[in-house]
This record gives structure tokens, C-alpha cells and sequence, in this order.
């Protein structure tokens, strides 16, 4: 062993043998310090020490730091992500760069000709620099740089060869590529590229809430869609039909997988990107944020041997996310967990997970029927979507399974009548249903800007806010900051109300009540509304009232 390994070794950061199979394996080279990062040998921040006391260079932690913007503009973005560096401090003619690798002299060189200045390198952890990148380096830029150079040198006539290669110089790759690596460090959950009569549309969802990021000419239309199409394993030939297709990236050292479709309009195919990240759902169920009571009830029915427990609201309000997560609370090498799922979001280790396949046969129904001869203690069922799903769930739930599924209504009681709708028995509905989760997202106020006040208390009153009038709380509205890119939101929280089953509503669900009545006995057996539970969220600061009243009724 020599190099960093060596002193990685000498300063007790890893034992010998700890590495010694691995500088055989892959010799003193950048593979070697990503498989000692990626197998969790060292932190990066061991790492980075250890290549300053290797090279002579001074170490920063660079996690938490305030840098002046005007300092880290010194460079284009595109050159601090492309060398993996960053301006972090200037005094007179010396630039202070932040960097993973000190011994790039080509980074060094390019940096020194674009600043006319002399640099001194310091040593940064990887993942901190990356956290930077976030914060302070955006690729906007680069991509309007590129659409603009793709507009007047009408370089979408490309030809699939170049688009079919990952590390191609060709503008559109580097454009879709950007794309892609924007959304991520922007927390999208969703890309929609969109053809227009005049131009092309970038648009990502982020908490949420659709933001307009790019607009690029049309030119460059037709090469982006066949980009995304050929990364996605999908027919790029076919532009009269929606098609699906799956596409993986690797990101800061993570796989992240994308799910792709394609929808034909009157100006051209539409693609839409669910950014599917792995690394979210490792999760327990106090990652979920719900009140006291609300977590007791959902513990309650998770935990039992068997029973139907749903997970209710619109599409994008975190159901498989809450499924997810209750699976993982409650899966352990002495129970058998089978999930069938359309399409299989999150690739879990220690479960046997379904992908529905219509075309060949395998549907929710046929599904279903071999999972239960396949001996299993818990069932996830993507979504009760037809009469036959809902009873054989339903009936699995009576003979002793566990059943984890979602349901589209809009709030925790409506479940009971939509499973009746459905056709599922009244009778059967009572005795197999445990407990039913109703939940949607708000927008999380960013603790780095946002501001406290006292809200109007005429206004709270009239919003059926619970306060104390002789001494109303006080609030947070949102601001805005480079953590949260001006937006004064970062990240979501859940709001939830959860309905546990009782005799009373077991009775009123027999004898065919409404859904007003299962809703004012569930209220009263101390069920917790969506509405009073985004209340409680506001008062911990958690959120604003606008947002609770966006998102619930």
C-alpha cells in the first residue's frame, strides 16, 4: 500500500487489512477511493483529511459554511462542476479553491487563466462540495448556454449513433444530461419536457408545485425526445402512441432511477420523468411526521397479524411513500412479504416485489391469486382500482394476511363508501378494514429565512384556527434564500388524519350510513382531521396557512 491508502492507514482512519484487497484489486486510482467511499470503508470526510496530509494541503470543512456569492461567481458553473471545485474565499490577487483533488493540475491551470488570479487549493470533502453545488452553483446557465448554441447551430440533426452514446460530446447529450443532474439538485420529483407550436418547455415539480426552468427553441425538439427515448429503452421510431420506459443515473455516488412516458400532442411528444430516489424511503414511521395520536392508531394496525389498512389521497400526496415505510417497520426475516405493484417504484432488499404485466397476463387480479398461494404474511397491493382487487384483498385481509393498499378518495371515511361502490359487501368491508390513513403534502417552510408574525385574530378565527384570544401564537410566513432558491419552501411535510375502525362505524358501515355519518362517528371516536392536523403543523412552524388551505378541504 502507498499513497492515500497508506496514510488513510497511518492516521487510524482504516485498518490494513480493511484495504489492502482493494489497492490489488484497483491500485492507487480514483476507483480505489470511490469503492473505499461506496463500501463505506472510510466517510468522505476521513477521505478528504487524508489527501491533505498526503498532498501538503490544508483541509477545510466546508459543510455549514457561509461563502460570499460574488467569490464563487469568480467561476462559470459549468467549470466548477466539470473540475469538481469552488471559490470560497479571495484576498487581494490569491483565490482560495475548494476541491476534491489538489493534485488536477489541469483544473488548477483553467482556473488560474479564467480568474487571473494565484491559487491556493484546499482539500473538501466530496459530499460537502456537493452540498455547495446546491446551494451556490446552478447548472441554469449552462443549460440556457447550451440551448442557445443548439438554436444557432441547429445541432438537433444528431444522428442516433451520437445520441445513443452516454459520454458523447454532443450538445443535446450534454443538454438532456444537465437537465437531468438540475432536477435532482433542485429535489424535482417530476421533469415535463414540453413541446409547444413556437418552443420547448422545462418544466420541474418541486414540493409539489410545477416551475417553469427552461424555454428553448423547437429546433432542438426532436433531438431531446429521441435522447430520452433511447436512454429510456423506448421505441423512438413510435410517435403515434404513449409509451413507458425506465432509465438509471448515477448521481453524487447513487443510483437513482427515472420513470419515463411519453404522451403524443398536437405539437409533438410530451415526456414526463418521475424521479424515483431510492435514498428517500429509508424511512421509520416518525420520519412521517404524524401527530401522537395519528401514529398510535397507524402503529396499531400495522402491527396486528392481519387486517386491510389503506393509505388514501390524490396522486402525488406520498401514499407509497407511507406504504413504504410501514412495510419496512413491520418486514423482518420471519414473515414472508409479497408486494405487486404498477410499476414497482422502490426496489426494497428483503422483499418480493411484483411487476404488473398486462400484456403478458399479469394483472392486479392474476396477481393476487398466486401471491396468496405463495404462502405470505403481508400483501401490498399498489391500488384497489377494480371489484375483483378489492375483494380478493379484502378477503385475504379475513384469512389472516396483513394487506397494505392505496385508494383514491378524498378524505379517511370515504374510503368505506368507495370500497361499497367498488362492490366489495358492506358485511366484508366492516370486518376486514383495521384502520384508513388520508393524507397530503404541504410545502415545509425553510428554517434558514423564514419569518415569525401574528396573524390577524379575526382571521384566525374565521379560519377555524384554535388559538387562544387573550394570546395568539405566533406564526412563521415564508421568505426566501439561496437554501431554498427564493422560494421560502424546502421539502414537505405530511398532513394526515387517520381513522381507526370502531364497533360504531363498524355498525354504520353495515347498515350502509353515509359517508357524513362514518366521518362525524369517526370524529368522535378522536380522529384528527386533515384541516386541525395542518393547523398543528402551522403552530410548530412546520408550514404556513396558505399552504394547509391549498391542499385540503
Amino acid at each position: 500500500m502507498r499513497g492515500i491508502a497508506q496514510t488513510l492507514v497511518l492516521t487510524g482512519a482504516v485498518l490494513a487489512g480493511e484495504v489492502a484487497t482493494l489497492v490489488d484489486e484497483y491500485g492507487e486510482t480514483d476507483e480505489l477511493m470511490q469503492q473505499l467511499l461506496a463500501r463505506g470503508v472510510v466517510s468522505p470526510n476521513q477521505l478528504a483529511e487524508a489527501v491533505a496530509l498526503h498532498t501538503g494541503h490544508r483541509y477545510m470543512d466546508l459543510s455549514g459554511r457561509q461563502l460570499d456569492a460574488a467569490v464563487v461567481a469568480l467561476l462559470p458553473g459549468g467549470m466548477c462542476r466539470k473540475h469538481r471545485v469552488l471559490p470560497v474565499e479571495r484576498t487581494g490577487d490569491r483565490l482560495v479553491l475548494a476541491m476534491a483533488d489538489p493534485s488536477d493540475i489541469i483544473a488548477l491551470d483553467d482556473v488560474a487563466t479564467i480568474t487571473d488570479l494565484h491559487i491556493s487549493p484546499v482539500v473538501v470533502a466530496l459530499d460537502a462540495l456537493e452540498s455547495a453545488f446546491q446551494r451556490y452553483v446552478r447548472s441554469d446557465d449552462e443549460i440556457s448556454d447550451l440551448s442557445a448554441a443548439l438554436e444557432e447551430s441547429a445541432a438537433a440533426e444528431v444522428s442516433v449513433e451520437e445520441l445513443d452514446q452516454s459520454d458523447s460530446d454532443a450538445p443535446i447529450v450534454r443538454f438532456v444530461n444537465l437537465l437531468i443532474t438540475q432536477a435532482i439538485d433542485d429535489r424535482a420529483s417530476d421533469i415535463h419536457v414540453e413541446p409547444g407550436e413556437t418552443h420547448l418547455a422545462v418544466r420541474y415539480r418541486i414540493d409539489g408545485v410545477l416551475h417553469e426552468m427552461q424555454r428553448a427553441d423547437r429546433a432542438i425538439q426532436d433531438g431531446v425526445v429521441s435522447r430520452l427515448k433511447i436512454m429510456a429503452s423506448i421505441d423512438i421510431a413510435e410517435r403515434r402512441k404513449p409509451q413507458d420506459g425506465r432509465l438509471s443515473v448515477t448521481h453524487v455516488g447513487r443510483k437513482i432511477d427515472l420513470r419515463v412516458a411519453t404522451l403524443p400532442t398536437v405539437w409533438g411528444e410530451k415526456i414526463v420523468m418521475r424521479i424515483l430516489d431510492n435514498t428517500g424511503v429509508s424511512l421509520s414511521l416518525r420520519d412521517l411526521q404524524m401527530g401522537r395520536g395519528n401514529l398510535g392508531r397507524f402503529r396499531s394496525a400495522i402491527t396486528r397479524p392481519h387486517g386491510l389498512v389503506l393509505v388514501t389521497g390524490p396522486t402525488g400526496s406520498g401514499k407509497s411513500t407511507t406504504l413504504y415505510t410501514a412495510l419496512r417497520e413491520v418486514a423482518n426475516p420471519a414473515v414472508n412479504v409479497i408486494t405487486v405493484e404498477d410499476p414497482v417504484e422502490y426496489r426494497i432488499p428483503g422483499i418480493n416485489q411484483v411487476q404488473v404485466n398486462a400484456k403478458a397476463g399479469l394483472t392486479f387480479q392474476s396477481a393476487l391469486r398466486s401471491i396468496l398461494r405463495s404462502d405470505p404474511d403481508i400483501v401490498l397491493v399498489g391500488e384497489i382500482r377494480d371489484t375483483e382487487t378489492a375483494i380478493i384483498s379484502i378477503e385475504a385481509a379475513l384469512t389472516g394476511h396483513l394487506v397494505l393498499s392505496t385508494l383514491h378518495t378524498n378524505d379517511a371515511p370515504g374510503a368505506v363508501a368507495r370500497l361499497t361502490e367498488i362492490g366489495a359487501e358492506p358485511f366484508l368491508v366492516a370486518t376486514a378494514l383495521s384502520a384508513v390513513v388520508a393524507q397530503r403534502l404541504a410545502r415545509r417552510l425553510c428554517t434558514a429565512c423564514r419569518q415569525p408574525y401574528r396573524e390577524d385574530p379575526a382571521v384566525l378565527e374565521r379560519l377555524g384556527f384554535p388559538f387562544d384570544p387573550s394570546d395568539p401564537p405566533e406564526l412563521f410566513r415564508k421568505g426566501g434564500c439561496p437554501e431554498c432558491s427564493g422560494t421560502g419552501y424546502r421539502g414537505r411535510v405530511g398532513l394526515h388524519e387517520v381513522m381507526a375502525m370502531s364497533d360504531e362505524i363498524e355498525q354504520l358501515v353495515v347498515s350502509h350510513a353515509t359517508g357524513s355519518d362514518v366521518r362525524a362517528a369517526a370524529l368522535r371516536d378522536g380522529m384528527t382531521s386533515l384541516r386541525e392536523d395542518g393547523w398543528s403543523k402551522v403552530v410548530l412552524g412546520a408550514t404556513t396557512i396558505e399552504e394547509v388551505l391549498r391542499v385540503t378541504v
